[in-house]
């Protein structure tokens, strides 16, 4: 896969390190020199000094043999202005930006585009850790799918995952079981495990109440 990053800060540095390492070519684009220290001596991407959205630089990166575009600055106007060019100028099938104003966020995602917002996922998981210690979501970007955390009731020991499982809303996929995580196969649920699971987030309600919580 073919990946262009703009903006070389902590997250856009791990991310090109991430790709690079799993044997995809990335190339990485920021305003500074210094930035790309981040990436270490280990990465065999391109690193590019210029303005991720600047059709003169993207052109130099290729991005019109790029499959995936992310724009990780810390500034919104970037990320979002990048991300628009790489989606209507250059048709990127994959463009995915980081923004941190979540009503912006909220905007962008109900204009097509595919936005993360750090402030949105990091604020409801430490509700959830503060608040439903027993019952957690953390809302992935689709903003249809949750991964869900549920502490085991009494009424679930000893059934099997599929006695538990809801089709089509909520599919368990891991155990904790102490310090040990199982994939779940023909497995027994125990007392004190935890469940974790991927649901539908509008049957959240739903799920909560076949849980019995």
């Amino acid at each position: 896969m073919y990946v262009i990053v703009v903006g070389c800060g902590r997250v856009g540095s791990e991310l090109a390190k991430f790709l690079s390492n799993d044997g995809h070519n990335v190339v990485v684009i920021d305003k500074s020199q210094v930035s790309f220290r981040k990436l270490g001596n280990a990465f065999n991407g391109i690193t590019l000094v210029g303005n991720g959205f600047s059709r003169r630089v993207l052109q130099q990166a290729g991005i019109e043999n790029a499959d995936a575009f992310c724009a990780l600055t810390n500034i919104d106007n970037t990320n979002l202005l990048a991300a628009q060019v790489a989606k209507k100028i250059f048709n990127v099938p994959r463009v995915i930006a980081r923004v941190y104003d979540p009503e912006r966020a909220e905007f962008y995602t109900n204009m097509g585009l595919e936005i993360i917002s750090g402030t949105v996922f990091f604020s409801s998981l430490l509700r959830d850790k503060l608040t439903k210690r027993i019952f957690s979501s953390y809302l992935l970007e689709s903003r249809e799918v949750s991964i869900v955390e549920v502490e085991v009731k009494e009424q679930f020991v000893d059934k099997k995952i599929e006695d538990i499982n809801m089709p089509e809303e909520f599919l368990i996929i891991a155990i904790k079981r102490g310090e040990e995580l199982i994939i779940p196969h023909q497995t027994l649920v125990k007392h004190k495990d935890v469940l974790i699971g991927i649901a539908k987030s509008k049957s959240l309600n739903k799920i909560k109440k076949r849980l019995g919580i």
